[in-house]
């Protein structure tokens, strides 16, 4: 009995082990949608393939509305709990080897919970600045989207997003217009007087509810349909 339990407790701490080791080799999990990325087409002339890259927000959207998706020519690639650094390890392999004409980036509020560690707001820029260059290099139209409101994290109190993400937002804002890149604000449209996300739009003051979704589909569609025109 003895030698049994044992050879089972070395069995389950090998498997955590693995389990572990294979997470943090593969941090920006770039295995999440390989093999949906292998399967899809080459892009066709006139297709206006759209990658919308992003975290949970941008993951949970497919969740809520599929039809969104599979009615238009729009790739999710949203991953839960990712931060900028992560998504941009993985931009390549998930945005510009797809082919899109067009990127809507939504990231940046992971950063400020500290997912995956302490970020400045300039560290998040930078992210964001540099998934926009290596689009643009790709010839890639970008929409870089403003951080949705959000008065505080559910999962970590007391780190004042309702503070951090407007200042984020001005950030982001100016980049746009200094190079040239598409602003979509969503903030605006979404916050209320407490720079929290109205109640009505979110299921936990972070995450949108469907009838948050839906107001951000017709505001991302408007700004597509200007960003292809302008091409």
């Amino acid at each position: 009995m003895k030698f049994q339990n044992i050879t089972k407790l070395g069995f389950m701490v090998a498997f955590l082990f693995t389990s572990f080791f294979s997470k943090a080799q593969d941090w920006a999990n770039l295995k999440r949608y390989q093999t949906e990325n292998e399967e899809l087409k080459i892009t066709q002339k006139n297709e206006n393939r759209v990658v919308f890259m992003g975290n949970s927000i941008t993951q949970q959207w497919k969740d809520k509305d599929s039809l969104f998706f599979q009615l238009n020519p729009y790739i999710c690639r949203g991953i839960s709990g990712q931060t900028t650094p992560q998504m941009l390890i993985r931009f390549r392999q998930d945005v510009v080897e797809l082919q899109p004409k067009v990127v809507v980036i939504l990231a940046g509020t992971n950063d400020i919970a500290g997912n995956t560690g302490p970020s400045t707001l300039e560290m998040i820029m930078n992210n964001l600045a540099s998934m926009t260059e290596i689009a643009k290099a790709n010839g890639i139209n970008v929409i870089l989207c403003s951080i949705l409101p959000a008065y505080d994290y559910p999962w970590r109190k007391g780190l004042e997003p309702n503070v951090k993400i407007p200042k984020m937002n001005i950030l982001i804002k100016e980049y746009c217009k200094k190079t040239n890149t598409f602003y979509l604000d969503y903030f605006s449209a979404m916050v209320d007087d407490k720079n929290g996300m109205k109640a009505e739009l979110t299921t936990d003051g972070v995450h949108c509810s469907l009838q948050g979704y839906k107001l951000m589909e017709t505001m991302v569609q408007e700004a597509i349909t200007k960003v292809l025109k302008a091409r």
